[in-house]
Order: structure tokens, then C-alpha cells, then sequence
């Protein structure tokens, strides 16, 4: 049985003020409840903003088109939609520990008593594999490396119990062996918890080991969109033959780092 959509968009579209062109034009995607959904493209191509009108956080500038439709319900940043940026340090305040970033959260969010919440938050951080929670929540953000830090801030990310975890190019400024953890950890979490997950990259190897739909966007506009296996297989798009030919291995049909 097909599961319910969580959002759908009709038409969407989003423009700047002083801008000729529209940052986003006619988007038409839906996403199911628990569904992990890539959306990929070159820099400029509209997928971090597409993510970002999605979980309301837009510039108040903006002016949206069309129209994002919740079949369940509006959901908010925040409470039932988590947003996983892609520096994570620039969403930690350094003079802050790592048990107050939580704690914050969690007191925002739920009626938990000190107690319960920093047992909360100890498990939050070993759920997301951080070494030593205990210890963790002591300690500063700069203590941390940077695979680290984005633990830390998807373990923020989740902290509400989101429907939605929306993960903004949350790998690009790690390296190859983090990027594959941190990709398998929001597989996992998601996954044990049926949250649907919107994976924003322009890397299609890294979408492709992760997503079940792949949404390629180039210019604000949706040029491919289908289950990650067709996208590959047969894509659609003259911007999508260009993402997988900085992945795809010419000599086999396989991208870079699959096994064969």
C-alpha cells in the first residue's frame, strides 16, 4: 500500500526582489510519509532553496507561487520538521555546550524535567553514535571535529521527534569516509524512526545510496524526477547525464565506489 504524502507542491515557485528571473518555476513533487527523497544539481540549480521554502525558513523577502499543500497538517521547522545545515558549526554557538544546545531544544519542545531531559539529550547523542555522550554534553563545539559537529547537530535536528528530517548538503565539507557515515547514519535514523528524509547534494553517487526518488533540479527548475534506479539507469535530462558523468565509472555501468 502506497503510503500517504506528506507535502505536495503544485506549480511552486519562489522569487526574489530585484531578481529577473525566478530562484524557483513550476516544481511539481510530492513526498510520502517516511519516503527518503535526494534533491540534486550544480550549485545555483534551486535545491537548497527549494529545501529551505519547504521547511518555511524562506527569506521573508521571498514571494512563493503556486502552493506547498500538507495533507496532514502544516508542520513546522523545528517541532515537526528538523533542518540538518551544511556547516555545522555555523548552527552551534560556540559559547554554549553541547548539553545546552539540547537542552534548549528539548525544553522548547516537550515537558521534561531537567533530569529527563539530559538523560534525553545523553541519549540523543549516543543514538547519533557520538563517542562518550556523557562527556559530550560537557564539552564545547570546537572540541569536536568536524564529523562530529554534524552529528551533533543532526542529533538537534531530531530532538523534537520530526516527521520530516531535511539534510542541506550535509556532507560536502567532509571527507569521502565521513561523507559515507554520516550518509548511512541518516539512513539508519531515519529509517528505525519512518521519517521521511529530503537528502539536498550534488553529489549522485551519494544520492544514489541513499534515496529512493532522486529529484534533479537545474535552473529552479525540475528537469528528472523518478526512483533513484531509473534516474541512473534511464535519465531524462541532459543535467542529470552530467551529474552521473562525474561519478559513473566509463569502463562498467557503475558509479564510483559501488562494489561490483
Amino acid at each position: 500500500m502506497t503510503a500517504a504524502p506528506l507535502f505536495q507542491l503544485r506549480g511552486f515557485g519562489l522569487r526574489y526582489p530585484g531578481q529577473g528571473r525566478p530562484a524557483l518555476t513550476g516544481i511539481e513533487l510530492d513526498l510520502a510519509q517516511g519516503e527518503r527523497l535526494a534533491l540534486i544539481g550544480p550549485s545555483g540549480s534551486g535545491k537548497s532553496t527549494l529545501a529551505r521554502a519547504i521547511a518555511g525558513l524562506s527569506p521573508p523577502a521571498s514571494t512563493p507561487e503556486g502552493g506547498i499543500l500538507w495533507p496532514g497538517g502544516p508542520m513546522r521547522a523545528g517541532r515537526d520538521i528538523g533542518f540538518v545545515f551544511q556547516d555545522p558549526g555555523g548552527s552551534l554557538n560556540p559559547l554554549l555546550t553541547i548539553g545546552a544546545h539540547l537542552l534548549e531544544v528539548l525544553h522548547r519542545h516537550g515537558q521534561l524535567s531537567r533530569k529527563a531531559a539530559l538523560a534525553r539529550a545523553e541519549a540523543l547523542l549516543d543514538q547519533v553514535h557520538l563517542p562518550d555522550p556523557c562527556a559530550a554534553l560537557q564539552a564545547y563545539p570546537h572540541q569536536f571535529s568536524g564529523g562530529q559537529r554534524q552529528r551533533i547537530a543532526i542529533a538537534l535536528a531530531i530532538a523534537a521527534g520530526p516527521r520530516l528530517l531535511i539534510a542541506d548538503e550535509a556532507t560536502s565539507a567532509l571527507d569521502t569516509l565521513v561523507q559515507a557515515e554520516i550518509v548511512a547514519l541518516l539512513r539508519d535514523l531515519t529509517g528505525a524512526a519512518g521519517m521521511a528524509l529530503i537528502f539536498v547534494t550534488h553529489d549522485i553517487a551519494l544520492a544514489a545510496g541513499l534515496a529512493d526518488r532522486i529529484a534533479v533540479l537545474e535552473a529552479g527548475r525540475l528537469v528528472d524526477c523518478g526512483p533513484a534506479a531509473r534516474v541512473i539507469a534511464t535519465p531524462q535530462a541532459a543535467q542529470t547525464l552530467a551529474l552521473l558523468a562525474a561519478h559513473l565509472d566509463l569502463a562498467s555501468p557503475r558509479l564510483v565506489g559501488d562494489r561490483p
